[in-house]
């Protein structure tokens, strides 16, 4: 994988070629942002597990660097994290240039058996060389996986703690350290609520309530496959408190009710990057779901290769009674917008041209019909693509890709539902290239994200269902085109 300059593929970050899936190690040290990958150096299938590494200046131009770290004769490297080792508190930097460590998993072949390891980096992040007392952290367990640390400072001390699943138990596992080689057990959470899977990719931070510093709390990621809310791979959250030994959920954030992430089929594993203020906090997903992945990637075109979903700044909001984590996009600069205004809509009515890559803002007043509809990417005449609607008795979103889907997998084609706050009057924020589509909705308190079969059209249109329908405003830019960057 050569060092420089690659086309960036529409919206999303996606390899140069060959397998990839979840992200990993996702760090920003000295203004960059580092993300490392799961990939396959030799093929297109999940096979010799390695890390790959991009990065970026401002979360929208990628350049890709040489595989990071790779598979060899101990075995592949799964999920993991990377930390600024500030205060050079492992001995493998210095307290004036902190090592950057890498904490995954590593997955034995004989025994078959999945333990913690570690490698460092003294040269922001290019090269590593992996600790020879590895592992760091073993279980004797076979599915004890995707180490996720951070620096812990409160009124227990300052260490460093390890989040990690056994992922048949269904269990997060918690563990400390004071120099990220040796770690002693602290406590563990579930199994609980989304259980229909197996548990992966964990992640814990804080996050000030509605920016307020005196009110913080903390989010526990959990990505599960299957078991996912539309089928398939998906990510639950769950708020609470931590003490520095124990995560407890809130007594609101308990009982049947499950706070997805995504309510769409394609944002799966999705972790935050270490090194930004509590305000900054940042994730970015695999955009894919395990049901058929491995049919996209012998497939013509963006599918080919996998993609990662738009970067997402999270905070936690008070809606609907209760605490939820808001996702907002960070996204490509957009070209000038096509307006639609005050227009009155009940009939199939193309209002836009698509450019490669789109953001489409829509403020549509229902009135007294039903819902509405919207179509992307359908041919000049309001044909084909892929629908969006909206049921105003229900309060739910439906997005449906069955058109063509059958063309990718079998399981591909569906009709995604996800609820919203409802009333007649809507808000979405769409991004929208020809292979994936991510929708923001109350505010980014619910979101969606889908893969697409390659579309071809490049019409947008709007229809009232069961009467007409009041646009107040439909706004759609295209992303403008952007090649990744050249380091100096």
């Amino acid at each position: 994988m050569p060092d420089g300059p690659a086309p960036r593929p529409l919206l999303h970050f996606a390899p140069e070629r060959n397998w990839m899936n979840d992200p990993n190690g996702l760090v920003f040290h000295k203004g960059r942002y580092h993300l490392f990958y799961q990939c396959n150096p030799d093929g297109v299938t999940h096979a010799h597990l390695s890390w790959g590494h991009a990065s970026s200046t401002d979360l929208v131009t990628w350049a890709h660097h040489p595989v990071a770290i790779r598979d060899d004769e101990d075995g592949e490297i799964f999920s993991g994290s990377v930390v600024i080792d500030h205060g050079n508190t492992s001995g493998f930097g210095t307290a004036d240039a902190p090592a950057l460590i890498a904490l995954y998993t590593l997955a034995s072949r004989e025994p078959d058996r999945q333990s913690q390891a570690l490698a460092y980096s003294t040269d922001d992040g290019m090269t590593w060389t992996k600790y020879p007392g590895n592992p760091v952290l073993d279980r004797g367990t076979t599915d004890f996986r995707d180490p996720k640390v951070f620096r812990y400072e409160g009124p227990e001390g300052s260490y460093w703690v390890m989040v990690a699943v056994e992922a048949l138990d269904r269990q997060v596992l918690l563990h400390r350290s004071d120099d990220l080689i040796h770690w002693t057990f602290l406590s563990s959470f579930g199994p609980e609520r989304a259980v229909d899977g197996i548990w992966e990719c964990p992640d814990l931070f804080s996050l000030a309530v509605d920016g307020d510093p005196s009110d913080v709390r903390w989010v526990l990621l959990i990505s599960l496959n299957p078991g996912g809310i539309a089928g398939g791979s998906g990510t639950q959250y769950v708020i609470g408190h931590f003490d520095g030994v124990t995560f407890t959920a809130d007594a609101d954030a308990t009982g049947e009710e499950i706070d997805w992430l995504d309510y769409g089929r394609d944002c799966y594993a999705g972790v935050t990057f270490d090194g930004l203020a509590r305000e900054e906090r940042t994730l970015i997903a695999w955009m894919s779901n395990w049901d058929y992945v491995h049919s996209l990637h012998h497939t013509e075109g963006p599918l080919q290769h996998g993609m990662m979903t738009l970067p997402r700044r999270l905070s936690l909001v008070r809606a609907d009674g209760r605490l939820r984590l808001r996702q907002r996009p960070v996204s490509a600069p957009v070209a000038e917008e096509t307006v639609v205004a005050d227009a009155v809509v009940g009939a199939l009515t193309v209002v836009a041209e698509l450019l490669e890559a789109a953001r489409i803002s829509v403020r549509i007043d229902t009135q007294d019909a039903a819902g509405f509809a919207l179509s992307l990417r359908c041919d000049a005449a309001g044909e084909g693509g892929v629908v969006l609607s909206y049921d105003r008795d229900a309060r739910e979103l439906r997005l449906d890709r069955t058109a063509e889907g059958a063309a990718v997998h079998e399981s591909f084609p569906s009709v995604e539902q996800m609820p919203v706050t409802g009333g007649p009057l809507v808000d979405l924020v769409i991004w929208l290239d020809r292979a994936s589509v991510e929708v923001f909705a109350d505010g980014g308190t619910r979101v969606l994200t889908d893969l697409l079969a390659p579309q071809q059209g490049s019409s947008f249109a709007v229809q009232g269902i069961g009467g007409d329908v009041r646009v107040e405003r439909i706004a759609v830019a295209g992303a403008v085109p952007v090649a990744a960057e050249e380091l100096v």
